[in-house]
Parts: C-alpha cells; structure tokens; sequence
C-alpha cells in the first residue's frame, strides 16, 4: 500500500466536497440564520484536513495505481465525506450526537434516506439544503464526481471508476474514464436540472424543487417536509416526481445515448431495462388490485396513483412517501420488500442488489434447469446480444453470498441488542439496501431516532457497504490491503 497516494486523492476528493458546503451556506446567509457559523466552521475544517492530506501525498502519482489502493480509496472516501459531512448537523445542533450527525450525513451521501430527524422542519434552510445536497453529490458517485472535476485523476481512474459504479460490470462511455465521468455527471445536471424546473412550474418555491429534485434523482429520499412529498397532496407533483425517480433507477448510459445520441430505442433495446420497467408494472397492478379488493382507498384513480408512487418509489429505493403502506394487507407488504432486495438498475443511483444481477442469476438457474435434462448440451447466456462470460457469473454468485453474510450478521447484531424481529429484518434491509424507511418501528411513518447508539453506528456501516456494493468497505477490513 502506498499511503502517500491514498492521500493525495483523499485530499482531493475532501477538498471538493467542503467546498460544496458554500450552497447551504449561502441559503443560511440569505435567511440570516444562525447555522453559518456551524456550516462555515464545518467547511474550514474539510479544507484544512484536505489540505494536510494533500501534503501528506505531495510527491505521488496516480499513473500506477493498483487495486487495492484503489478499493481503499473508495472506501475511505466516503468514510471521511460522511465525517465531515457530519459536522453541520452536529455543530449547528441539529442533533444532539456525532453519532446521529454521522448516521444522517452517511445517510445522505449514501442515497439512503434514513433518518434520525424528528422534527426536520424545526432546522434552517441551511442545514436542510445540505442535508440533501449531500444525497445529490452522493447520487452519481463521489469518485466519480472527482474524475470529473478533476482530470488528471483519470490517469490512475478506471481502477476507482470500477470500484465505485454499481453494477456487475461498469459501462463506459468513452475510452477516457475523465471523459465517461463528465458525460454521466452532465445527463445527471440535465436531468436534475428538468425536474427541478418542472416541480417549480407546478408550484414548489425553487428551495423545495431544488431539495426534493437532489431526492428524487439520487434516488435517496430526503425531504425538507415532515410529511415527505405526501405533504403536497398534488397529483401533478406526484406524477413528476414519480417519473424522474423511474428514470434515476435506471442506467444512466441509455439516458446518454437518448439524449446525446438521439437513439430513441436505446431503452428498449436494453434487456435489463425491460425487465425493470415489466417488474415495475406487474408489481403496481398487482399490489392495485389487492388495495382495490380490500378497498383501501375510494377510488381506481387514486389507488393506482398511490401505488405508482410507492412501488417506483420503493424499487427505485427513493424511500419517497406519500401513503403509510404499514396499513396495506400483508401481501402487498410482501411484494415491496421483494422490490426493496432488487433495486434499481446498473449504472443508476438507486441501490438494492441491482436488476441485472437478477437476470444474470435466472438465467443462469434456467440453464441448470436445461443442463439436467439435457446433460451433454452446452448453453452460453446472452444478455443484450452479448456472451455473459463464466467469470462474471460467479462474481455474481460471490456477490450475492457475501451480500447475505452481511446482512445476517448485521441481523444478529441488532436483535443481540434488543431491536425486535420486525425492526431488525427491516432496519438491514432498508440500509443495506440504501432504501430508506422500512416495517416496524422504522416504518414509513417512524424512523431512526429512537434506536440506540451501538445501532446506529451498525447501520451506518450497513449503509456504506450497501452503496459501495461491499467489496470497497471489506477491503478496509483485510490486513493485505495495508500491507506495503
């Protein structure tokens, strides 16, 4: 391990983070509140640790960097954004704890939602607006913003390029890892920019179209509201915050080739994509016809207007709320949480364990199916035309038993601690998952507030190994990774 280039980029990728801090910062001064100080103090302080990390790395270079260096990298990254991102919420008091701030800071660059905010109206707009902007900067990625803004990481950036993007097998845009890095981030600004300017025209002041749209597009939940986007109670607000969810669950590259590239089937040439929307539309008519039967709401109208919102919103692990589903009947419940474990696309800001991993593994049981039965036969996978190699399967497999692991062994943890069953399976899941609110005691109408503090800090892990899809957070654990 080489530790002067570990820091070099540390200190880089904190320096651009704090700087960010100048947002909320200038929505406190505006309001002439008394969270500049706090939100100032909270950016001096990232600025003056980049700066050390920045000498500490002085005579380095990212040209050769080496895997390892790169998981390591990745994972400390965002161990120190969410430290320093903390510090707001904590010297402000907006919460009482490091612990509450580091839960609700990991929170957000994670693109959870969590939250341990009772009362979130209670907090300045300053304090609010970087509580979100925080799920934005996380949403695409904080090494990939890094390669963005700063170029002469791309030397040494496929290795943290493929440590950070989700999914199996990161796609890029171009040869150059600067260039794809830019390109992403420009049809995420785009993207943000459109719904932004959208939930403005239909009646949002432009501080909760900004917040609610840094929610929607990194897929991660945080509302400047009490009441979420329920709050509204507006069709027109629901619908476009539903269809931008949908779009920021899918892989951002067929939103690049649509809009850069005008080719208009680049969605639905795309099998992963397919899959998504017909899970997303099964799982709406379904779960609409059990709440119709049950006759939960009055009307077909708002039953599927609901149910739209709630599955995008869950699948997607948005974590958006505008009906308390605790009240739906079991089997409805059931079903979300099925939609919790998949997740959004590859390549996209939402979490869980990734729609394509789900084909690739079907797939893969259908030809065992097809092998027993026809035992000398040879059958290849295909996916989007393309030969799925051996390798990339068994990373899945990997994947998936290590992503079980952890989530028993976080499961065990907290009912070792006094969580109940309910809470328990749901706190894991709706952490791990990146999703937000979960059952029990975390439902969407509850939250984080009340568990105690050993669980805070396990979930706060869980939400780091969720984002970073385990592999960049094990390696912080590996006694080879540090070894020179």
């Amino acid at each position: 391990m080489r530790f002067n280039i570990v820091a070099k980029i540390l200190g880089l990728i904190v320096g651009v983070v704090s700087l960010f801090m100048l947002w909320p910062l200038a929505w406190a001064y505006l309001d002439n509140s008394s969270e500049v100080g706090p939100i100032f103090s909270s950016m001096i302080i990232g600025i003056a640790i980049s700066v050390i990390l920045l000498f500490a790395g002085s005579n380095s270079t990212s040209a050769d960097m080496r895997p390892r260096e790169a998981l390591a990298i990745v994972g400390l990254s965002w161990l120190s954004v969410s430290a320093i991102g903390a510090l707001p919420f904590w010297l402000s008091g907006a919460l009482p704890s490091y612990t509450d701030a580091f839960f609700e800071a990991v929170s957000g660059f994670t693109t959870t939602g969590s939250t341990v905010l009772t009362d979130i109206e209670a907090n300045g707009r300053g304090i609010l607006f970087w509580r979100s902007l925080t799920h934005w900067l996380g949403g695409m990625g904080i090494i990939v913003l890094g390669l963005a803004v700063l170029p002469f990481l791309g030397v040494g950036g496929r290795q943290l390029f493929r440590a950070e993007v989700p999914g199996p097998v990161p796609e890029k845009l171009t040869p150059r890892i600067h260039h794809t890095a830019l390109l992403l981030w420009g049809v995420y600004l785009f993207l943000s920019a459109l719904e932004a300017f959208l939930l403005y025209v239909g009646g949002l002041s432009p501080f909760e179209a900004l917040t609610h749209t840094f929610g929607t597009m990194a897929t991660g939940g945080f509302s400047p509201l009490n009441g979420s986007v329920g709050q509204y109670n507006s069709l027109y607000v629901d619908s476009v915050v539903t269809i931008f969810m949908f779009m920021a669950g899918a892989n951002f590259a067929l939103h690049y080739r649509l809009l850069a590239r005008r080719d208009l089937n680049a969605w639905w040439r795309d099998e992963e994509f397919r899959f998504y929307l017909i899970v997303i539309l099964g799982a709406i008519v379904t779960i609409s016809l059990i709440l119709f039967k049950n006759n939960i709401y009055d009307s077909v109208s708002k039953t599927i207007r609901y149910v739209s919102f709630q599955s995008v919103s869950i699948m997607t692990t948005t974590g958006f709320v505008t009906a308390d589903y605790e009240q739906w009947p079991v089997y409805a419940q059931s079903l979300l949480l099925i939609l919790m474990l998949i997740g959004g696309c590859a390549g996209s800001t939402g979490g869980g364990m990734k729609v394509v991993r789900l084909m690739i593994l079907l797939k893969h049981v259908g030809i065992e199916l097809k092998t027993l039965i026809h035992p000398r036969a040879h059958y290849s996978m295909r996916l989007n035309g393309k030969t799925v190699e051996w390798g990339i399967v068994l990373s899945i497999l990997a994947f998936l038993s290590l992503y079980v692991i952890v989530f028993v062994i976080a499961f065990l943890l907290l009912t070792l601690m006094g969580v109940d069953l309910i809470t328990a399976i749901a706190a894991v899941a709706a952490t791990l998952g990146n999703i937000g609110p979960g059952l029990g005691n975390v439902g969407p109408m509850d939250n984080f507030a009340n568990l105690t503090m050993p669980v805070k800090w396990i979930l706060s892990f869980c939400m780091l190994f969720g984002r970073l899809e385990l592999y960049p957070m094990m390696a912080l654990f590996l006694p080879d990774t540090w070894k020179r």
